[in-house]
């Protein structure tokens, strides 16, 4: 087994044009790959953590994430405008994306080209896609504020509105599935309780829980912790902030001076720090429980926008 810095991945992108992997303990950069052509909108790590797909503008494309290879092993083009939300089935079978071609995609992985199984149209924009962890639903976001629900296996689908003339920026589940959040464009964080849906291919119910006046200024992603016991919201407010899901309490708020907007977070396997990446050019490790910046890891030449982070690969 090697050096446990080494198992850990953590990569930034943004506006610059390029994807950084860092040295988590360290904060040093190891390796910067330039992706042509567009900023990078969203970065997910594959289920067995050997890819890192970068979605972008008209384009998905797969790093390796274990060589020192910087040009992409899966190169897709020709999606209309920004793919602006790309996520993986648990057993690395199918990838989801979401874009503002007003659609979210459902893709086959296991033949050697990408192939569009599924498309869902819906009226506006997409900004974030997230996949229930039943593995078969998959909750959609876009601008006009609507909350799509659409079922892979039937394609049924159903939709809520939270709130009118507002856009839903990031929409996240627990790993137990018993809360579901989103953020929107005003700052607002909506949370609902999740119960299986009754009867055969019923789609998962949600029960309106919380509306949490998260942010002041743009909200822009929400993350639950892997304990399933904190909420994170990240917003244009330059600040992070944790709640208690167990009644959505303000924990935490993760501040400094010179933090921008803050676009993109994740937290650690053990819940107990996260990440953020922000317009400032910098990502930073917070503690949550001193609320304090454990390490920053600089840079990138313009604002960052989002980062993949996995901290619990088994050898």
């Amino acid at each position: 087994m090697g050096n446990p810095s080494d198992q850990i991945i953590l990569a930034t992108a943004g506006y610059d044009q390029t994807i950084r992997f860092w040295h988590a303990h360290t904060g040093i950069c190891h390796r910067t790959v330039q992706h042509q052509e567009s900023q990078v909108n969203h970065l997910e790590i594959t289920p067995d953590r050997s890819l890192l797909a970068a979605a972008g503008y008209q384009h998905i494309r797969m790093y390796d994430i274990n060589s020192g290879d910087t040009t992409p092993i899966i190169n897709y083009e020709g999606i209309p405008k920004n793919v602006t939300s790309v996520g993986f089935q648990e057993e690395g079978k199918w990838m989801f994306t979401g874009g503002e071609d007003c659609t979210a995609r459902i893709w086959d992985l296991r033949a050697h080209n990408l192939h569009c199984q599924k498309i869902f149209q819906v009226n506006a924009p997409v900004n974030c896609a997230c996949l229930h962890p039943n593995q078969g639903e998959l909750i959609v976001g876009d601008q006009s504020g609507t909350v799509h629900i659409w079922d892979l296996r039937s394609c049924h689908n159903e939709q809520l509105v939270p709130e009118q003339n507002s856009s839903i920026q990031s929409i996240a589940i627990d790993p137990e599935a018993t809360h579901m959040a989103a953020v929107n464009n005003k700052g607002n964080c909506y949370v609902w309780r999740i119960t299986q849906g009754q009867g055969d291919g019923a789609l998962s119910q949600l029960h309106p829980k919380t509306k949490i006046p998260a942010h002041k200024k743009y909200g822009l992603k929400c993350k639950f912790s892997p304990d399933c016991t904190l909420l994170a919201t990240t917003s244009g407010d330059k600040s992070v902030r944790i709640w208690r899901t167990a009644d959505f309490s303000l924990m935490q708020t993760l501040s400094v001076d010179m933090q921008q907007w803050v676009w993109d977070c994740a937290f650690s396997s053990d819940s107990q720090y996260v990440v953020t990446a922000s317009s400032d050019r910098t990502a930073r490790l917070w503690s949550i429980a001193e609320g304090e910046v454990k390490r920053e890891f600089n840079g990138h030449q313009k604002a960052i926008t989002s980062l993949a982070f996995c901290d619990n690969i088994t050898t």
